[in-house]
């Protein structure tokens, strides 16, 4: 928003009730966050700890760098193939590291060259679709860790699974050989989570800045040394507990860090190697960022551009250190804004507990069961993908209902990044059939400060007008009164509705802008959650 800083954005500005909730959230992102780290760099094929890092990278460098209030960023499951193929290829961890240095600095150059318009055209109807998959995808992965079966990384959202197993399998083998600890660690941490949720429980002091999560795993911790010493069958072993890399000594520590190898700049691989991940990243983190402006109570638009940069920033610097790739991540991003996030100092705070976690108490971390982290996971699909979210997009009609199922279907059957691609064929072919009918065009008077503003919508618009209409709407100068006439449209896409209504009731009253509709319908706006 044009000239507001990233606190300003919310109504008296930041204090200490919102830095509050910001320490709470960020606890809960850290220890969603820890197991994620772990398994995507375990599936990748990289050192345990270059997890780690991409992950405190992402929540303190790109944190403060970015300009999302709500996004958070670290290693992402749909890198782990590229990332895998890659180590194969160019035959060296340390080759694979100058990589993702080259890749870094190409997303830096696309936010240079305002390649991060290309979010204002995802559709709503697959946005919102994603996230529905999102929340079942891990619903149906996380199941097979509540029931302590962990032969698949967390983090996986693939429908084919590495061990030959798919999402459905991997089910009945958990259910077949399930270990009655886990069970009961995973139900105690669902039941938890459940009660924290109570309004009462909210109204007590203490419970406003400890997360529940902070007690699941509490409890987890307890209960499986309770049982280590009355029912040692249940005992969880060490594969079913979080494994992070314990360091000896300081110089044990700082060895797990590696730098990369920059002799390997001829190697043409590396160009290509660099390419195809930030392409891919940059794709994953626009349509996270496009997810999370969703979920956020208050409607913020995070700056496209901004992001790129941010993400190229993190992604230089994780790969001169020794780490992974890194991307804006819908599941840590959503556990942010369910646990109360309000700005990014929850991003940034995540990521400096990992850090200080890694350094002082590793130990006590590898203590937590993997069946506790499942059940706040559970939670967190459960969040994202409720009945309502359902009922909602079908009463917004067929347009918006088709691409937003196919898009479930797809990401569940496929991955995330195949899905969304079957989604917006389905998408595209409604904006065609309704392209082919009506041509449109969009026009907008010249404005100055103060002045009445009025856009006339054509006679058809379409999300592909969304991005235009969004950065119009942004550079509006504050205190300024704007008309949005629709009266000569025939058609306007949900896609702007929304748009057009994120504006007038979330945006415009922090910049003082008076808004008026002509011919324009209400909608009912879903945030996902």
């Amino acid at each position: 928003m044009k000239g507001k800083t990233d606190f300003e954005l919310l109504p008296g500005g930041y204090n200490a009730t919102l830095f509050g909730k910001d320490l709470s959230s960020g606890l809960v992102v850290f220890l969603v966050a820890l197991p994620l780290c772990l398994g995507i760099a375990l599936a990748s094929g990289a050192p345990l700890f270059a997890g780690v890092i991409a992950g405190i990278v992402g929540g303190i460098v790109v944190g403060l760098m970015s300009g999302s209030p709500l996004g958070v960023s670290g290693p992402a499951a749909g890198l782990v193939v590229i990332v895998l193929t890659a180590l194969q290829t160019l035959g060296s961890y340390e080759a694979l590291l100058l990589a993702i240095v080259i890749a870094g600095i190409i997303q830096l150059l696309a936010g240079f060259v305002n390649a991060g318009i290309i979010a204002y055209y995802f559709p709503s109807a697959v946005i919102k679709g994603m996230l529905a998959a999102i929340g079942l995808t891990l619903i149906l992965k996380e199941i097979p860790h509540a029931l302590g079966y962990d032969a698949d990384f967390i983090g996986d959202d693939a429908f084919i699974q590495k061990d030959g197993h798919n999402t459905f399998t991997e089910i009945g083998y958990a259910i077949q050989y399930h270990n009655d600890g886990a069970v009961i660690i995973a139900l105690v941490s669902i039941a938890l989570l459940v009660f924290f949720e109570r309004p009462f429980m909210k109204k007590i002091g203490l419970f406003k800045f400890l997360p529940g999560a902070l007690f699941v795993v509490m409890i987890g911790i307890g209960l499986n040394l309770l049982f280590n010493s009355v029912f040692p069958k249940w005992t969880m072993g060490e594969h079913h507990l979080v494994e992070l890399p314990v360091a000896s000594s300081p110089a044990e520590f700082f060895g797990f860090f590696t730098l990369p190898d920059f002799s390997a700049w001829k190697n043409p691989q590396i160009y290509i190697t660099a390419l195809t991940l930030a392409i891919v990243a940059s794709i994953e983190t626009l349509l996270c960022v496009e997810a999370t402006d969703k979920l956020d109570p208050h409607r913020r638009t995070t700056p496209t551009n901004r992001e790129l940069k941010a993400q190229g920033i993190g992604n230089i610097i994780s790969g001169l250190i020794g780490g992974i790739p890194v991307t804006q991540v819908i599941v840590r991003s959503s556990a942010n804004i369910n646990s109360g996030g309000q700005t990014k100092v929850a991003t940034i705070i995540h990521g400096v507990i990992l850090l200080l976690s890694a350094l002082i108490i590793p130990r006590f971390l590898n203590m937590i069961p993997l069946a506790a982290l499942a059940g706040i996971l559970l939670m967190v699909g459960y969040k994202l993908s409720r009945l309502s979210l359902y009922k909602i997009m079908f009463r917004n009609g067929w347009d918006q209902f088709i691409p937003f199922l196919v898009t479930v279907v797809a990401i569940l059957a496929t991955d995330l990044l195949k899905g969304i691609g079957i989604g917006m064929v389905f998408a595209f072919f409604f904006i065609l059939r309704r392209n082919y009918k009506y041509a449109y065009h969009y026009h907008k008077e010249s404005v100055q400060q103060g002045e009445v503003i009025r856009l006339t919508l054509s006679e058809d618009v379409t999300f592909l007008n969304k991005g235009s209409l969004a950065l119009t709407l942004t550079n509006l100068p504050d205190n300024c009164k704007v008309i949005i006439d629709g009266s000569k449209s025939q058609a306007i896409d949900y896609d702007v509705l929304e748009t057009i209504h994120d504006f007038k009731k979330h945006t415009a009253p922090f910049r003082n802008i008076t808004v008026e509709t002509i011919h324009i319908k209400d909608i009912v706006a879903s945030s996902g959650h």
